[in-house]
């Protein structure tokens, strides 16, 4: 969602030189064909339709070099545009030919109503170009004045058609970026030419020309130019593009927001708004990537965006109603929920975290983790919780499963225990990375490492060598892969969360049966690089799909019942 505010070009990327190149080759070309369509049969080609061939041809071999150009496709646009004028008996056959050519041109690879549209609006306009050129062709058949009101109206629809399907609507990007002039123009334009056809009936095709031409003009632009990003709205947390990286922020209400950046990022980040603080990105204990504290003031504002020397600047609009109260520790893992929800191409106010409350689901997960457990028979559970509503309400239901199954919940250590970490991302991975130092010094936890559910994320799973969760779904699963693709490819290779996944399912999602899964800093099957392997097999351990970075996770129970 970049937007460059030193021209209302909607984006930074239009090759301006492209866009000429492209526009100068349509316009003439839709001239020839025109021209060549409706030149009277008993009359030689004039000089202009030779101009034409010639001047479109050569910009034909000139866009070779500026652009990217299927050698076949040029080839039969410099044979075409030259045929016209030079094989007479054929005009109308190669004219023909070039429109069409002209028509796929300017689709650039639309289809289904795109396609359609461009057909009408580039055959109506090439009609135009051709009465223009020749004046009306003497037949009876053809009235010159009735022609132009259709033809005009023939533009009027196309261009009104085109204008509810570009996304535009009548917000500010109507008139703050190009692809908005562009689409404005396409609509008043043939608007103006079929207001000149009511006026002047035959006489219109001269004097409107121009306005057919620029609204041509605009209208073959479309295609090359980047559509602009939807407007943010106030309250849904917002999914924005810079140059190279995307950006996620959150809540998107004024007053304290996160700015989150992927690891793919780099590490030279920085973000605040306009004329204020910047504030460097840093890593967030437990989550992925980068963060910046940024506060966002009510209404819209610009967010500066620093990556090194590059400055990049992103619109928010934060909207006056204050936001759900997210505490410093669980806003990465409320981002990360609502990635998920945007991702899948909902746009769903932010109005609750994960941590807020305690699922049903979760709540059953931890239950029969418990049970487990107490299976095993260890000394005790070591609980580590936090203050959080869902921390405090999941440390009351361990500590109560645990007393009906005879099972001691103490906060300390010890050899023969077993560790239950029910906090959030932040205290989840100081609990891990704490355990994992005890581990180190001395036989600590040996009935293992236990998370709940929610904190299945890289960072904290990997914190030790190995830790299980009770989870109500396969991480190795399509969908559960899906997800991980999706976020990956949206957000810079980084890795699904739980509550990323919930919102990315939606509402309808149905809860699957318990199992514990371990999840372990392992490479299952270690080759050297050299080393030959059977055909298909993935030997990169930093895959798409994967939930836990540069490791595994494995069902190590059936379904608890």
């Amino acid at each position: 969602m970049e937007h460059d505010h030193s021209a209302p070009t909607g984006s930074s990327t239009v090759d301006v030189l492209a866009l000429v190149l492209r526009l100068a080759l349509l316009l003439s070309t839709a001239f020839l064909a025109g021209g060549g369509l409706l030149r009277p049969p008993d009359r030689r080609a004039p000089r202009v339709l030779y101009v034409l061939g010639g001047v479109s041809a050569l910009l034909a071999v000139v866009s070779s070099f500026a652009v990217d150009i299927n050698v076949v496709a040029l080839a039969i646009h410099v044979v075409l545009a030259v045929a016209v004028p030079v094989l007479p008996r054929a005009t109308r056959w190669t004219s023909l030919a070039l429109l069409v050519l002209v028509v796929l041109e300017t689709s650039s690879g639309g289809t289904g109503v795109e396609f359609a549209l461009d057909s009408v609006f580039v055959a109506g306009a090439a009609v135009w170009f051709g009465f223009t050129l020749h004046g009306p062709v003497p037949a009876s058949s053809i009235r010159p004045g009735p022609l132009a009101l259709t033809l005009g109206g023939l533009l009027v629809l196309a261009g009104a058609v085109r204008f509810g399907l570009s996304g535009v609507g009548f917000d500010r990007r109507l008139y703050t970026t190009l692809f908005g002039f562009a689409v404005l123009a396409v609509v008043v334009l043939p608007l103006a030419v079929s207001g000149l056809a009511v006026v002047l009936r035959g006489r219109a095709y001269r004097f409107g020309a121009a306005g057919v031409a620029l609204g041509f003009l605009a209208w073959s632009a479309l295609g090359a130019i980047p559509a602009p990003p939807p407007l943010p709205v106030p309250g849904v947390p917002l999914l924005a593009d810079a140059p190279g990286f995307p950006v996620l922020v959150s809540p998107h209400r004024p007053g304290h927001n996160v700015v989150h950046f992927p690891p793919s990022a780099g590490d030279d980040l920085a973000a605040g708004v306009r004329g204020g603080i910047i504030t460097k990105a840093v890593a967030r204990p437990g989550a992925e990537g980068t963060w910046a504290d940024v506060d966002l003031p009510p209404g819209r504002s610009d967010l500066e965006i620093h990556r090194g020397d590059a400055t990049t600047v992103v619109e928010v609009d934060a909207g006056r109603a204050p936001g759900p109260a997210i505490t410093e520790a669980d806003a990465p893992e409320c981002a990360s929920a609502a990635l998920g929800g945007l991702v899948a191409g909902r746009s769903d106010v932010l109005t609750a975290c994960p941590s807020d409350t305690l699922t049903p689901e979760d709540s059953g997960a931890l239950v029969k983790l418990v049970e487990f457990l107490a299976g095993r028979k260890p000394a005790a559970i070591t609980l580590a919780e936090d203050d959080s509503p869902r921390g405090v309400a999941a440390a009351k239901l361990v500590r109560d499963t645990a007393a009906r199954a005879g099972l001691a919940v103490r906060p300390d250590a010890g050899p023969d225990t077993a560790l239950v970490v029910v906090a959030g991302w932040s205290a989840g991975y100081t609990a891990m990375t704490r355990a994992a130092e005890l581990q180190r010094l001395e036989p600590t936890h040996q009935y293992g490492l236990y998370l709940a559910p929610w904190l299945l994320n890289g960072p904290i799973v990997n914190a030790v060598a190995s830790a299980s969760l009770p989870l109500r779904f396969d991480p190795r699963e399509a969908t559960a892969v899906g997800c991980a693709v999706a976020v990956g490819d949206r957000f810079g290779g980084e890795s699904p969360t739980l509550g990323g996944f919930r919102t990315w399912l939606g509402a309808d999602r149905s809860a699957g049966d318990v199992q514990i899964f371990a999840a372990a800093q392992v490479n299952a099957m270690p080759m050297y690089p050299t080393e030959p392997h059977a055909t298909g097999m993935v030997m990169d351990r930093d895959y798409a799909g994967q939930w836990v970075p540069d490791g595994t996770i494995v069902p190590i129970t059936s379904v608890l019942r």
